[in-house]
């Protein structure tokens, strides 16, 4: 089968959405900019709407230059910022905090104080990473410790976490799939990479409740269905999560075996 692939790139300044045909090339682009948000030193923020709104945006004008109707569209693939953290309401959709970005600096003592009680080995061991504030499981951490009534409604089930492809899919998907890939789930300090599941031990440490967490999947897995109201049409049922352009045009070679 072949036919088109929508890729959309959310990175940490930007936002951006391309068309690929059959043949790889590019027939249409979209791009747009967000602010950045610095409440205190070391701190890094972005509105979640924002995120979501620019790849509302940047979607409908590359499909708008390539002169395509979303039917058109074969898979969707999905390159994003992939430690930055998110937590929002399962029903509303609604964010109970800013998403606190990859580069925000906040739990460097809560890692210190981690690192000092002999943790750090635990956490490389499991999940292959430092025992840093770069990654998401510290930010979940402050998220759930520091605003009002965010563990009582985590601890209740009420709310969902993720990085930015989760946040990107579970609105994509009107709500229907709280999903990552487990390349995404291996940066959050809470993934074993071992044995391929969220690891027990180390939400305990962090005192994160397992109902906040997605479903994992593989990469080039099926994600669920774009609602037909945001691009025009229904589109297939498949989100390719990919780390790299790179990435995302190998999985496209295999919408030809489709």
């Amino acid at each position: 089968m072949t036919g088109w692939v929508l890729s959309i790139d959310q990175g940490t300044t930007s936002t951006r959405a391309i068309v690929f045909n059959d043949s790889f090339e590019s027939v249409g682009v979209g791009q747009r900019e967000f602010p950045q948000h610095f409440p205190h030193e070391g701190w890094v923020e972005h509105d979640p709407e924002d995120l979501w709104n620019t790849t509302v945006e940047t979607c409908r004008e590359a499909l708008s230059e390539a002169g395509l109707a979303a039917e058109k569209i074969i898979g969707v693939g999905i390159t994003n910022q992939r430690e930055t953290t998110l937590i929002w309401d399962r029903k509303t959709g609604e964010p109970v905090y800013n998403a606190i970005v990859w580069q925000d600096r906040r739990t460097s003592a809560f890692c210190s104080t981690l690192k000092a009680a002999g943790h750090e080995e635990m956490f490389t061991r499991k999940t292959g990473l430092l025992l840093d504030p770069y990654f998401s499981g510290t930010k979940v951490a402050w998220i759930l410790d520091n605003v009002e009534g965010v563990r009582e409604r985590a601890e209740a089930g009420e709310l969902a976490f993720g990085t930015v492809d989760t946040w990107l899919i579970w609105r994509l998907t009107g709500g229907k799939s709280h999903v990552t890939d487990a390349t995404n789930a291996s940066r959050t300090l809470l993934y074993n990479i071992g044995e391929n599941r969220w690891d027990e031990e180390l939400l305990a440490l962090l005192n994160i409740p397992m109902s906040l967490l997605p479903d994992v999947k593989d990469c080039a897995d099926e994600f669920g269905t774009i609602t037909a109201d945001l691009l025009g049409a229904e589109l297939r049922s498949t989100v390719w999560l990919a780390i790299s352009r790179q990435r995302l045009l190998g999985r496209l070679a295999l919408s030809r075996a489709w």
